[in-house]
């Protein structure tokens, strides 16, 4: 099986990317013949950036799981409001 083949398992997941000339925590948002869809997230601020395109030969480590990535995954949970609605609370 080729890598780009297993990458599109991971679509829509937050992973670790390195590739030729940069690295970067993000999200893969579609993985094509050719090249892939990146979308950067700063650690920093814990916001999506700039959306990547990356030449599928140029990638050379992808991360899907690990201590790290649950860090992050964590903290962007985190970040998710949850909106209760007590008023419209019936039995």
């Amino acid at each position: 099986m080729r890598m780009i083949q297993k990458l599109k398992l991971f679509e829509q997941t937050v992973v670790f990317l390195r590739w030729a000339t940069d690295a970067s925590f993000g999200k893969i948002l579609y993985v094509g013949e050719d090249f892939i869809e990146f979308l950067a997230l700063n650690p920093d601020t814990m916001e999506y950036g700039d959306k990547i395109l990356i030449n599928s030969q140029l990638v050379l480590e992808v991360m899907v799981s690990g201590y790290e990535i649950s860090r992050l995954i964590a903290e962007l949970s985190a970040q998710v409001s949850i909106k209760s609605d007590t008023d419209n609370f019936s039995f």
